[in-house]
């Protein structure tokens, strides 16, 4: 064969591939959504491996036995959760979307008593359609939360299939790379992902419980009506670190502001106070056993992945900048630089 002809052949190959790898980001673009999904139901499976591993290891029970215990006593401790204490939530939930627009109407028009107020109300105004596209984004968020029932469904079947044979999926994705070189240093990075992300779901956890008895008790002691549920809100906002507090704090002041400024003043310090003790206490006392990310990491993480996903992008953008930190430190400048770094989660797969 001329050499011109076998230049051509190795030239079309390489058009190929390309054309190829392009067509496969076009396709997982196009089912971000999906992916998305499969990530929560690896997130479920992460937390539910989390639980039975270690009544796996202290009883006689097997693993598949173990995770069977597991899901057992958290159905079991969500269903008598919620019929203890269902009704006083969905009660306060109503109250609190009754007296919301009542509670913005009244600090309108007590802002629109000064000319100070008039100037803010129009400047709010003015900003209505980038407030209103933020408000819209994070109810577009809480709605995924409570009324996405089929992909929260599709999230935990996904998930438990996942958890119970973790070994097979995990398998059935090395099988697609080529070579053992490569095949070894991505299921090296897979494990310290795993690894990574359990402690970094057990510590919010941890922070999410913290948050919701604080503000609870807090409230409660304040007399401010829903305590519950704005301290449901809080705990489960913690989930997406920093912009979560923040915007679960709105709630709450715009009702406290309608109870009386004496009130909103008294429930601003309690929301701080709590911000304060969890960004000083409980996060450092929860990150020695956990993973943490740089809080400008994961500011930017937060933006970047909703610009780029949507809602679900805000939802899990902490988790995946603990997936990318991971393989960046990993596969790129540890084994491909060849810097000394440490790998979160790494060190618990010894």
């Amino acid at each position: 064969m001329p050499p011109e002809t076998r230049g051509d052949g190795a030239f079309l190959r390489r058009v190929l591939i390309v054309a190829a790898v392009g067509a496969l980001a076009l396709l997982l673009w196009s089912l971000v959504d999906v992916l998305l999904l499969v990530f929560g139901a690896v997130l479920l499976a992460v937390l539910l491996r989390a639980l039975a591993e270690p009544i796996a290891h202290r009883t006689p029970l097997s693993d598949g036995w173990a995770l069977a215990a597991v899901t057992i006593a958290l159905a079991v401790g969500i269903g008598l959760a919620g019929w203890l204490f269902g009704a006083e939530v969905r009660a306060q939930v109503a109250e609190l979307a009754e007296r919301l627009p009542e509670a913005w109407r009244t600090l309108q028009e007590r802002l629109g008593a000064s000319d100070l107020g008039q100037q803010l109300v129009g400047r709010a105004e003015d900003a209505a359609p980038r407030a209103g596209s933020v408000v819209s984004g994070l109810a577009s968020v809480l709605t995924s939360l409570v009324g996405g029932l089929a992909d929260l469904l599709l999230i935990v079947v996904g998930g438990l299939y996942l958890a119970a044979q973790p070994g097979l999926y995990r398998r059935g994705m090395l099988l697609l790379l080529p070579g053992d070189g490569p095949r070894e240093r991505i299921a090296g990075a897979l494990d310290a992902s795993a690894a990574a992300l359990r402690l970094w779901l057990l510590g919010q956890l941890v922070a999410m419980a913290f948050l919701f008895v604080l503000t609870g008790l807090g409230l409660w002691s304040i007399g401010l009506p829903a305590a519950l549920a704005l301290a449901l809100l809080a705990g489960l906002a913690q989930f997406v670190p920093l912009i979560g507090p923040i915007l679960a704090a709105i709630p709450a002041l715009l009702i406290a502001l309608s109870e009386g400024w004496q009130i909103a003043l008294w429930t601003l310090l309690l929301y701080v106070a709590i911000q304060q003790v969890e960004s000083n206490l409980i996060t450092p006392l929860v990150q020695r056993q956990a993973v943490s990310l740089p809080p400008a990491v994961t500011l930017f993480a937060v933006v970047a992945f909703g610009l780029l996903f949507g809602p679900l992008g805000v939802l899990f953008a902490t988790p995946l900048a603990v997936v990318v930190m991971v393989a960046l430190k990993k596969l790129w400048v540890r084994e491909t630089l060849g810097e000394k770094t440490d790998v979160p989660g790494e060190a618990s797969l010894d």
